[in-house]
């Protein structure tokens, strides 16, 4: 029982090994999978949160100067 934790935790570690650094030291074939599995993870992990909107904190600030900058143009 001790061998099969020893020898999954061994393979564990390599995965992530490969996926997370393998581009960077193993030959093309493998380290153009490696790059390639870390991406697909990577967006199948984005695909599980909803894109939202980006923030702007400016917004209204910028609707703000918009308005006056009607009412000027308007009164000139």
């Amino acid at each position: 029982m001790q061998r099969l934790v020893n020898l999954s935790t061994l393979i564990v570690f390599i995965g992530l090994i490969f996926i997370g650094i393998g581009d960077g030291f193993l030959p093309e074939p493998l380290s153009n999978f490696s790059s390639q599995t870390r991406g697909k993870i990577n967006q199948s992990l984005m695909d599980l949160f909803p894109d939202r909107k980006a923030i702007d904190l400016y917004e209204k600030t910028d609707r703000l100067i918009e308005e006056v900058e009607e009412v000027e143009e308007v009164e000139e």
